[in-house]
């Protein structure tokens, strides 16, 4: 292996306080991990945020509909293209001087956010936001694996998993809230508060580190500039793909090609070229490699049920952000309940039992919701969020700790890189293929309900007769009122079929996580001590 490979891998990072023994671990030490963890909560609160604003942004910007969906794919992309490079940045900077600086960075661009002017400037200073703050969310995980022992790291990584997933369920009912009430400016001024807490505590909790900027010449430039490149086409296909037909537009064709051939340079110089800034072998180790798998599965689940359910509340129901966030607010307030639990739970029972377990209770959720109609709505949905929120720390931080399980401290920052970028491209796949599937299944349902609309039918008489008395009382004159009753009748088509396509989309999820409980079985058995 090379020696840029093993560099957060051969530098020793500075904790705050050096731990004594297995057992002891340091208030400061511990208030640097949760200064971290903040941070992980900051980079994904800021694009759930965001999103229930969109619509507000857009109109403020003068922004199509279309161009508005950018403000949240820069950001994504941003973050996704800098999650990998983020162990090489830190050999290169030093913890605590690119800690310091990438929070730093994130808060103007933040703050510039909340001035933008025009559309591209708020695409501007979302992506220089997103490359910032994408670097929170790996170096959470970098922090945990390096200043905590392995019989403290399950605790850690249990504070990770519930802050970051805490953020789903909070941000759109913050943002809600605050843009209804005082605009949609003060979205990016709220996050002033906790980053600059997060800046207090790790520029107290870190001790300085020395950089290494020599690295820079021997840097695989090839493999850094060809991954981004992939990952950055990977993120624009996604987010396009769907409204451009995928592979039937050519724009998307090309791009495919494009992101493919990068992807398999960046492969080839990591696997046989010179000084690869990542070590990518690590996913051949079994469990790791495994545990990406499922990490896929959870992106997909986590960040496509967060996505499915607030669009057919907005749909459907016609919810506007708040009460949306209302609704989302119950898949947050369980885990709460749960993680102290699981933590107790991961030193009396094996691992994989409780990941399965997860998955099994993420699936019942999933399944609750495929008998939905035209009237769910947050009564309906309370329990399937309720039952998803338990489920899903028992998935998530379980495995993590297996992920991580006999990962040496020099490669912390390759693994938290490869774990992480592939639980988010999960979520990014995940989300533009329920796109995808939500749009051919209303086409089919939609299909199948037109076939039983019929002048002939006595049912559809029926119903077309009563819905042009009643706008005839309204004072429609008959030929208007049979219009209106024909518009009526298509409007109610259209909904029915897009009701069975969310309930498709809720019963292809949960069957994706009982396959992700059957995985799970192929990991080595793991039960922590301490």
């Amino acid at each position: 292996m090379s020696n840029a490979t093993t560099s957060l891998e051969n530098e020793e990072i500075d904790s705050a306080t050096p731990v004594v023994d297995e057992d002891h671990v340091s208030l400061k030490t511990w208030f640097t991990v949760w200064g971290s963890v903040i941070g992980a909560f900051i980079a994904v609160l800021n694009i759930m945020i965001t999103n229930s604003s969109l619509k507000d942004i857009q109109g403020a910007l003068g922004a199509t509909l279309h161009e508005g969906s950018f403000i949240s794919t820069a950001y994504l992309t941003a973050e996704v293209v800098v999650i990998p490079l983020t162990g090489w940045l830190v050999q290169v900077v030093g913890l605590r001087r690119f800690v310091l600086t990438a929070s730093s960075i994130f808060l103007a661009a933040t703050l510039c956010c909340a001035m933008a002017w025009s559309l591209e400037s708020m695409l501007v200073f979302r992506t220089i936001a997103g490359f910032a703050g994408g670097t929170f969310i790996p170096l959470s995980f970098t922090v945990i694996l390096t200043l905590l022992p392995p019989s403290k790291q399950p605790l850690g990584i249990a504070m990770f998993s519930l802050t970051a997933t805490q953020a789903p369920s909070i941000g759109p009912t913050l943002g809600g809230f605050l843009t209804e009430n005082y605009g949609w400016e003060s979205i990016f001024y709220l996050q002033v508060i906790p980053t600059s807490m997060m800046i207090m505590i790790l520029s107290w909790g870190l001790s300085k580190s020395s950089s290494k900027w020599a690295m820079l010449k021997e840097a695989d430039w090839p493999g850094i500039l060809t991954l981004s490149a992939a990952l950055g086409a990977m993120i624009v296909i996604l987010e396009e793909g769907n409204r451009l037909d995928w592979l039937e537009s050519q724009s998307v064709l090309n791009c495919s090609i494009f992101a493919g051939t990068c992807f398999l340079i960046f492969l080839y110089r990591q696997l046989w070229g010179p000084n690869p800034f990542i070590n990518v072998r690590l996913l051949g180790r079994w469990n790791f490699g495994m545990a990406n798998v499922i990490g896929v599965i959870l992106g997909l689940g986590l960040y496509g049920t967060i996505f499915i359910t607030p669009l057919f509340l907005a749909q459907i129901q016609d919810y506007n952000a708040l009460q949306i966030g209302v609704t989302m607010m119950w898949f947050g307030f369980p885990q709460l309940i749960a993680v102290p639990l699981i933590v107790r739970l991961m030193k009396k029972v094996d691992l994989r039992h409780l990941v399965a377990f997860g998955c099994v209770i993420f699936a019942w959720s999933c399944l609750i919701n495929i008998h939905m109609n035209a009237d769910s709505g947050y009564d309906q949905l309370l329990l399937a969020n309720f039952i998803r929120g338990i489920g899903q720390p028992f998935l998530s931080i379980p495995l993590a700790v297996m992920a991580t399980v006999g990962i040496e401290q020099a490669q912390a920052g390759s693994a938290s890189g490869l774990y992480n970028l592939t639980r988010n491209l999960g979520g990014a796949v995940g989300i533009a293929f329920l796109a995808t599937f939500l749009s051919i299944r209303q086409q089919f349902h939609s299909s199948h309900v037109v076939e039983n609309i019929s002048l002939y039918n006595p049912a559809t008489v029926e119903r077309l007769s009563g819905l042009k008395n009643y706008f005839a009382n309204l004072g429609a004159d008959s030929s208007l009122a049979q219009e209106q009753a024909l518009r009526a009748i298509d409007a109610i088509a259209r909904r029915e079929s897009m009701v069975m396509a969310y309930n498709d989309a809720f019963y292809f999820v949960g069957a994706a996580f009982l396959f992700g409980a059957c995985v799970t079985y192929t990991l080595k058995p793991f039960r922590p001590q301490g």
